[in-house]
């Protein structure tokens, strides 16, 4: 998995590149229908050609195995 490990709050992070902004929201929507079927909600980021999503539990104060698992289907969601 090539997801980033930030700090203050340990958490999964990753930028995603896109053609234009259309393509980037679209990207960001269904990232955001990950996040309501699983009811654990990323950070994200959306800007030009780019969406950065974080993943981390608040409750448990960083990464859990649930915040690994979303990454995957996350990268899962370009196939």
């Amino acid at each position: 998995m090539d997801w980033e490990t930030l700090e203050n709050p340990k958490r999964l992070a990753k930028t995603f590149r896109f053609r234009d902004f259309r393509e980037a929201l679209a990207f960001a929507h269904r990232v955001g229908e990950l996040a309501e079927r699983e009811n654990h909600h990323p950070r994200l980021t959306v800007e030009w050609g780019k969406v950065t999503v974080e993943w981390w539990t608040h409750s448990a104060g960083g990464v859990t195995e649930k915040d690994r698992e979303l990454a995957r289907l996350t990268d899962a969601l370009l196939g």
